[in-house]
């Protein structure tokens, strides 16, 4: 990777990658590693890129924010080269409890129930953002330039012209596709004028680290409370202990912002009242922030020479962690399709091409988002006779091998219709 400044732009590339967050470097190093022919890259990023990408000497943070990487997700790293490097800071998950507070049943989902090594993985982002650093600097025919924006997109008879806003100057690029990967405020699709769904859950993400008061052993936790589901992942600690998890806890706006503002002490209480002493005591909480809650779809992903992905795409509710991975599979069809065309010497950015990829995908990208989006709003409803339901229908879930598997290859992103094509077809996943 040349990390390029804005005077240092070639004039025509292949691919021109705008957002170089963990979507976009993944979508380059799939497109680098996978497409036979050389292939000229383009990451455009408006944030100042890491020195270095240097991974020597990382400790995790108590404060960093996390991603759950799915079983599919690993198989897809694994495909690319990149997972034994991931997995230096990623901790396995073991098994998942799902329960419910004051609710008569709860299910226990475990790796040895399907087989597999674990149900998934929970890395730091700065970890995972570093190892794909570093792999985008190996890679000769990928330029990034940072900081810098992308101001326009313009359509030309073959490909688009970008004009790329660095350097306090504007550089004009051309490509024969552009993929949007700029985040759920893409300011980019806005340019192209496209619109956006958006289902306000009229809620809050609380996110923090914790501590408790014994190892977590691997398990996740996902518990559904009168207020809000709340989430804990399982984490390393600096000093390597198994003490410290993620918490992603869902409230009504003005609660989570007083939870955000009280003193430690006061937040911890509340913490342990509404999650209960399933996982032991919380000793600590780190850094907290809450930002609100919404499903944001765009109307369009896909035109001419234009690709639209990642959170631009689809932003979704994380109460099942879904959102990275559904975007890595998004990138593993697309990939897979753009390697098959340039074999063909076939344009990248045909639109015959780029419909084929939007109908591989609908399947996958809508079961997932209504896969998310159900189960918040499952529990979300507080009637009784409702609640007696979901009791059942965990206990149902507990004592079915055949529903457990079903439910943790939808997890897992494994599920019929989950793009896989550049996977490593056995990785000892049994159904």
């Amino acid at each position: 990777m040349a990390a390029t400044a804005g005077a240092q732009l070639a004039s025509d590339y292949d691919v021109v990658i705008i957002g170089g967050g963990m979507v976009g470097a993944s979508l380059a190093l799939a497109l680098s590693y996978h497409c036979s022919a050389p292939i000229k890259i383009l990451v455009v990023e408006s944030f100042p890129a890491p020195g270095g990408g240097e991974q020597s000497g990382y400790r995790p943070s108590f404060d960093a924010r996390s991603t759950a990487l799915s079983f599919g997700s690993r198989k897809i790293f694994a495909a690319l080269e990149l997972w034994s490097a991931i997995a230096e800071q990623a901790v396995a998950i073991e098994s998942i409890v799902v329960s419910e507070r004051g609710g008569i049943g709860s299910s226990t989902l475990d790796r040895n129930q399907v087989g597999w090594s674990a149900l998934g993985y929970v890395v730091e982002n700065a970890w995972l953002g570093q190892t794909l650093l570093a792999a985008l600097q190996r890679c000769d025919n990928v330029d990034f330039v940072a900081p810098a924006t992308a101001q326009m997109i313009v359509p030309r008879r073959q490909g688009v012209d970008i004009v790329i806003q660095a350097d306090e100057q504007a550089h004009t690029v051309h490509a024969q596709l552009a993929v949007v990967a700029d985040g759920a405020n893409s300011a980019v699709r806005r340019q192209l004028g496209i619109d956006i769904a958006v289902r306000d859950y009229h809620q809050s993400a609380l996110i923090a680290n914790v501590s408790l008061d014994r190892p977590h052993l691997g398990r996740a936790c996902e518990r559904f409370t009168d207020s809000g589901p709340m989430a804990l992942l399982p984490l390393i600690a600096s000093d390597g202990s198994a003490h410290r998890c993620a918490l992603v806890w869902t409230l009504p706006p003005a609660q989570a912002q007083l939870l955000c503002e009280c003193q430690e002490s006061e937040f911890l209480a509340q913490l342990q009242h509404r999650f209960g002493d399933r996982q032991g005591q919380f000793t600590a909480v780190g850094e907290r922030s809450s930002y609100p809650l919404k499903l944001v779809e765009a109307r369009e992903q896909l035109r001419s020479s234009v690709v639209i992905m990642g959170n631009a795409a689809h932003s979704i509710h994380p109460v099942a962690g879904q959102g990275f991975n559904l975007a890595l599979r998004d990138c593993t069809a697309l990939v897979a399709l753009l390697a098959a065309a340039q074999q063909r010497a076939e344009p990248l950015g045909a639109l015959s091409l780029l419909q084929r990829y939007g109908q591989q995908q609908a399947y996958d990208q809508r079961k997932t988002i209504q896969f998310s989006d159900q189960v918040m709003a499952l529990f979300a409803h507080r009637n009784p006779a409702l609640g007696l339901m979901r009791g059942l229908g965990l206990i149902a879930l507990d004592t079915s091998t055949g529903l457990k598997r079903a439910f943790i290859a939808q997890a897992a992103g494994l599920h019929a219709g989950a793009a896989g094509a550049l996977a490593p077809a056995d990785d000892g996943v049994v159904y």
